[in-house]
């Protein structure tokens, strides 16, 4: 039987899914994998194949040595080079080449409220949640669903925690340099500014207005530990120094 070629729509959706895949997923037991095998109507070998092919296209996993399987490149690399850098449209591409192969709307994969809402500004709202679950799913592949301070791995406690926050930057919104994996307390404490991470070294810092909080069991139990620690690295992106600068300067800063 002739092996089928893959189309524009089947690498958008591979490469979608091999930036919110951490690497160690990236075979056909994973169930991400074996869905969108499903949709395409492909074998799940294929398409693990091309989550592997992707990754020899990547910089961040070659630098580490990893290679992956470099005889997919000259058909990846194209749509690497593409959406790489571009991942907004990217994410948006996909989720319309997917509502349109399940044959439902595009907001019906979502949780939204879109009553009232028409033509752009509508279209403003889907995308923007589309985003945020995308850099969710990056940011936790990156640091293998693990949290940075506590070493948590249970995915509903977990958060893709913007170091420059969402309505600051928008260039920097879906670039994975730009989120840490947190637990819930600890992702509402770098949020608010009352921890912070050091751009030299990656160690917590612990802000004054917490520190009033030193007799307390709580702050024992939860922060005393995690000052001048070193947070768990990631597999890929590591966090953008110059970002982590502009947390201390701009939200750490004021409680201090």
């Amino acid at each position: 039987m002739k092996r089928r070629d893959w189309i524009d729509d089947e690498m958008i959706l591979a490469l979608e899914l091999y930036f919110k895949l951490p690497y160690n997923k990236l075979h056909r037991r994973t169930p991400e994998i074996q869905k969108l095998a499903k949709l395409l109507q492909r074998s799940e070998n294929s398409v693990a194949i091309r989550m592997v092919n992707f990754a020899a296209c990547d910089p961040h996993l070659t630098g580490q040595g990893k290679i992956g399987m470099t005889a997919g490149i000259p058909k990846c690399l194209p749509y690497w080079n593409k959406f790489a850098n571009n991942k907004e449209e990217l994410f948006w591409l996909a989720e319309n080449i997917k509502a349109k192969l399940i044959g439902s709307p595009i907001e019906s994969n979502f949780d939204l409220s879109l009553q009232g809402l028409e033509g752009k500004e509508r279209e403003a709202v889907i995308k923007q949640k589309i985003n945020q679950d995308a850099f969710r799913l990056m940011i936790l592949a990156n640091y293998n669903e693990m949290c940075a301070i506590s070493g948590i791995n249970i995915p509903q406690l977990l958060i893709a925690s913007h170091i420059i926050p969402w309505a600051d930057n928008k260039e920097e919104r879906l670039n994975p340099e730009n989120g840490i994996c947190l637990s819930t307390l600890y992702d509402k404490a770098f949020d608010k500014g009352l921890i912070g991470i050091r751009p030299d070294d990656y160690t917590v810092i612990l802000s004054k207005e917490l520190k009033s909080y030193v007799d307390k069991d709580f702050y024992k139990i939860y922060f005393e530990h995690i000052e001048d620690k070193p947070i768990k690295m990631p597999k890929k992106h590591s966090p953008n120094r110059t970002f982590l600068q502009y947390h201390i300067d701009n939200i750490f800063s004021k409680h201090n």
